[in-house]
């Protein structure tokens, strides 16, 4: 009988702490604050013009600028050979007609061959694909930054599938209304 009383006390400890738990937990849920976290920026701000009081803003890059970087980082690119060993048939630049046509202009004999899109061929999750022979091909792009002062941040990207992607970032410096590229990582 002792044993009986001993499993029943034992049992009834047991249910008293997991409603105690339970309980404890539930209203645990009910006093968070419900209100999504907001991140401030604040610190990114640029300041305010001591004089007028009013926050500059940040200054952006003409399309002739624009256009002058793009290429130099594509001439950067252009020169490196990524695509020695991969058996790449045409390299594609992600840039306007003019930029390819530049490119192609100051590279005519380049190995492999620098094509307009209209002759490359996407595939979800595939490497590029030169329509005129059916071979992988590589993708150059850049995205620029906003400058800050007379220089600018830029990323130079080549992309021949998931595997074969990469990136430089370079910092340009306007001098004599050319950007020139002073380091790349």
């Amino acid at each position: 009988m002792k044993l009986l009383h001993y499993r029943f006390k034992l049992a009834n400890v047991k249910r008293k702490s997991l409603f105690i738990f339970l309980s404890a937990s539930l209203l645990a849920g009910c006093g968070t604050d419900k209100e999504p976290l907001r991140f401030s920026d604040e610190h990114l701000q640029r300041p305010a013009d001591p004089i007028t009081g009013v926050a500059a803003d940040p200054k952006k890059l003409n399309k002739q600028d624009l256009f002058k970087i793009e290429l130099a980082i594509f001439a950067d690119l252009l020169q490196r050979h990524f695509w020695d060993d991969g058996g790449y048939s045409a390299v594609f630049v992600q840039g306007s007609e003019d930029e390819v046509a530049a490119l192609i202009k100051e590279f005519p004999k380049h190995i492999p061959p620098i094509k307009t899109s209209d002759r490359v061929q996407l595939l979800p999750n595939r490497t590029p694909v030169d329509k005129d022979t059916g071979k992988p091909a590589m993708i150059l792009s850049v995205d620029t930054l906003d400058p800050e002062g007379d220089t600018v941040q830029a990323i130079g990207k080549w992309y021949a599938g998931g595997a074969v992607a990469g990136f430089y970032t370079f910092t340009l410096k306007k001098s004599g209304g050319e950007w020139v590229i002073e380091r790349f990582n």
